[in-house]
């Protein structure tokens, strides 16, 4: 039995901490890719800080739950099986006894996990936004430097700690009681049995050999009953945190794709809105009545004030969201109907602002095109004009650009991104001002490189400086949501209308700057 014993221990600690972590991985790999692959409208929602947490701290308390429970906890339960009818058909009146002792834990237990669910939950939401917080301040830290923030963060995260205390404080004062009581029960079990235990002998209704056995049973019973207790009381304390964990889990995401959507191959670039219509949830509309069409290779141009839409609309195209009313279609299919890794992998994005992951220069480039050769690196960068300023880096294309690009300057960054756009060379292109963090010198360059990708594909360009767009084969002026006006440069000029009225306006200013500095 000694050697059986032996054995078993060995299967089960090696079986379960193989089990425990091999779970673990799997479903933080399940939880990353959910939660990359969610729109928009789940990440604008929830911090990425409190999304990190969640997955962390949900995996850790499962991982160790699984490992005690398949490690420790389930013999508790096997012991309760097998022991309780043992000790009935041993002697019935001692059996009682210890049966309400297990009664009397499982009622206990109930009680308090009653009172302390919900308190727990609150505490694991204040818990969850000290993470949240905590992020927010490390993202923007130079914020924090440059507007003497300091102080005024740390009193913030100091009065979430406090919060949270004040809250976790009555939890643990529960469980102590219940810790004291499970203590204190395993003397007065021992001395009830060897009380009736003796008035039995003394009665010729039971041996000694029954005595301590039911003594022994008794002791590691309450042993058991012991660590179940604070298995529980364990999983009370985590179990908001792994709610939290299958909730974001099981969120469904807002463009989900249609069973058999078809998988595109490469795009020839035909684009079509509508009559598109758009409002985010529970908000007004922001697009409404949106119809145009983008012939392949054509270049369209969407200008206006901030707020206006254009940017919107480019979203819709990427099926970032859905729109509310009217469709839009790619080579004749409505984006709905496409499965969403074929639709974006026709569409290269530069982004108004650069977006770089804390990796180098290389595997930064490689996201647009991952098989791309050195040479192919090396073209695209120099079209865009990086190549020079990447060779002087400590380790070149293998330098590491740092969180969000943080070693690079703005200009630099954008570059890249072009760099990134030109190597991806895809059907669709969308510039979301491409070249505002350029200056003159490097814009006029950079513009040379974007006009030969431009070229053959069917390109949108959202632009605040007019003369970027001169050269758009049409211009879509958006005002609140709406097509105000449509036509070349010179056409629209020479109506007078609102794209006119905005020329005056970036006319004007360029003129003021040098009086100004003449003055």
């Amino acid at each position: 039995m000694g050697l059986s014993g032996i054995g078993a221990n060995v299967a089960v600690s090696l079986l379960s901490d193989r089990m425990a972590h091999r779970n673990r991985l799997i479903w933080m790999q399940r939880y990353f890719e959910h939660v990359l692959a969610m729109p928009l409208s789940f990440h604008g929602d929830i911090q990425s800080g409190r999304l990190m947490k969640v997955m962390l701290v949900g995996m850790d308390n499962m991982f160790g739950l699984w490992l005690a429970f398949f490690r420790d906890h389930l013999v508790t339960f096997i012991a309760a099986i097998v022991l309780l009818p043992l000790t009935l058909a041993m002697n019935w009146r001692m059996g009682l006894l210890l049966i309400g002792l297990v009664v009397f834990f499982s009622i206990l237990t109930a009680f308090v996990i009653q009172r302390t669910e919900t308190a727990q939950s609150v505490v694991e939401r204040f818990q969850t936004r000290l993470a949240g917080n905590a992020q927010d301040a490390l993202s923007n830290v130079m914020v924090v430097q440059s507007f003497t923030r300091l102080n005024s963060e740390a009193r913030l995260f100091g009065d979430i700690v406090r919060q949270v205390l004040d809250h976790q404080f009555p939890v643990l004062n529960w469980w102590a009681v219940v810790s004291v009581l499970t203590r204190a029960a395993s003397t007065v079990t021992v001395i009830a049995i060897f009380v009736l235990g003796t008035v039995l002998h003394l009665d010729g209704k039971a041996t000694v050999g029954e005595i301590v056995s039911f003594m022994g049973f008794a002791t590691l019973l309450i042993g058991k009953l012991e660590g179940a207790v604070a298995f529980v009381s364990r999983l009370v304390f985590q179990a908001p945190s792994i709610v939290e964990f299958f909730e974001v889990l099981d969120a469904r995401s807002s463009v989900p794709e249609r069973p058999g959507a078809l998988t595109l191959d490469r795009a020839i670039g035909a684009v079509e809105f509508d009559r598109v219509a758009f409002a985010y949830p529970g908000g007004t509309r922001i697009l409404t009545d949106i119809s145009f069409e983008a012939p392949p290779g054509r270049t369209l141009a969407l200008v206006g004030q901030t707020g206006a839409g254009k940017s919107t609309a480019m979203a819709l195209l990427q099926r970032l969201w859905d729109p509310v009313e009217g469709r839009i279609t790619l080579d004749g299919h409505d984006l709905r109907d496409v499965t969403l890794e074929s639709l974006r992998r026709n569409i290269g994005v530069v982004f108004q602002e650069s977006m770089l992951f804390n990796r180098t220069i290389r595997d930064n480039l490689l996201i647009g095109r991952a098989e791309a050769t050195q040479e192919e690196i090396e073209r695209a960068c120099r079209m865009a004009e990086a190549h020079d300023f990447i060779q002087r880096q400590p380790q070149g294309y293998d330098t590491m650009v740092g969180e969000r690009g943080a070693s690079l300057s703005g200009g630099q960054r954008q570059r890249l991104a072009i760099a990134r756009a030109l190597l991806k060379d895809p059907p669709v292109l969308i510039l979301d001002e491409a070249t505002s963090a350029l200056d003159a010198a490097t814009e006029a360059r950079v513009q040379k490189a974007l006009a030969a990708l431009m070229a053959g594909r069917t390109t949108f360009v959202i632009a605040h400086r007019l003369s970027t767009v001169r050269d758009a084969d049409e211009i879509l002026v958006f005002e609140g949501g709406r097509i105000a006006e449509r036509g070349s440069f010179n056409d629209l000029v020479q109506q007078g209308g609102r794209f006119a009225e905005l020329v005056r306006t970036q006319l004007t200013g360029q003129t003021a700057e040098p009086a100004q500095a003449a003055e």
